[in-house]
């Protein structure tokens, strides 16, 4: 992506960065990062233009606006896109890579915004939206107005994940399922097959990169940031490709009924369940 991610700093009392960093990946795709001194898991969230609606995948691990004024900076952010391409009652869905806190914090900033859908995290109510059925293989399709985003059914770190495919940019945006840092396995059966099915999604459509929702690791082989590091000086970058989606397979297939924690050079494998 060619950007310098913000990755928090030595001394929280003079940190600098903005509360959300905004980066314009193309005319139509940004991808955003929270600062690490509102909240140490930084996660990373996605807004998509299409000529109908745009989507913002996840709003955040803070809910308090006048901590992190997600829905001001999103309504800037639709407003410029607005100014290039204007149309009236434009609308805004807003829906999540899974149901963890610190993706769906800021999901009440945007419950009184005209012309907003926001769907509930839970299961239920995502299949329900997106028309996605107990089969897992079964995949749905979201219409933006031109811009048609793939959603994969993705259980194995939380019952409620989605896999998001933007062809427009070649992003598999993974939410919490697959990124450089560790990955908490709730369930390793469904995991697998999550993974498996990842694998098989990537090798049928044009992926150009891996988009997980945080950065832990360092660029140190098989060196992850201590939970609650609120300063990352030597991040790997944010996209990982479907090479080392492949190697978290293979991984996973090694660990096997193991649980605990398992070192890799990308990603940790975390084994709960």
């Amino acid at each position: 992506m060619q950007v310098r991610w913000i990755h928090g700093s030595e001394s929280a009392k003079h940190n600098t960065d903005p509360d959300l960093q905004v980066h314009w990946h193309d005319d139509a795709t940004v991808v955003l990062r929270q600062n690490k001194a509102i909240n140490y898991e930084a996660p990373f969230l996605f807004l998509l233009f299409g000529a109908e609606r745009a989507l913002l995948l996840d709003t955040g691990a803070t809910a308090d606006a006048s901590l992190l004024p997600l829905r001001e900076i999103v309504d800037a952010l639709v407003g410029q896109w607005l100014q290039r391409h204007p149309r009236p009652g434009y609308e805004l869905l807003v829906m999540h890579t899974h149901s963890h806190g610190d993706h769906v914090a800021g999901d009440g900033q945007f419950a009184d915004r005209p012309d907003t859908t926001v769907v509930d995290p839970d299961r239920e109510s995502i299949y329900g939206f997106l028309g996605l059925t107990s089969d897992p293989d079964h995949s749905a399709r979201l219409d933006l107005g031109g811009r048609v985003v793939d959603c994969l059914a993705s259980p194995g770190h939380d019952a409620a994940a989605v896999t998001y495919f933007d062809a427009r940019t070649g992003f598999l945006l993974t939410g919490d399922t697959v990124y450089p840092g560790r990955l908490y396995v709730e369930d390793r059966v469904a995991f697998a097959q999550t993974i498996d099915r990842l694998v098989a999604f990537a090798d049928t459509h044009p992926v150009s990169h891996v988009v997980g929702c945080h950065i832990e690791m360092s660029t140190t082989p098989g060196v992850d940031y201590p939970i609650r590091t609120t300063f990352q000086p030597d991040e790997p970058p944010l996209e990982m490709t479907v090479d080392q989606l492949r190697d978290v397979q293979r991984a996973v297939a090694q660990v096997g009924d193991r649980l605990g924690r398992h070192v890799f050079d990308d990603f940790v494998l975390q084994v709960d369940g």
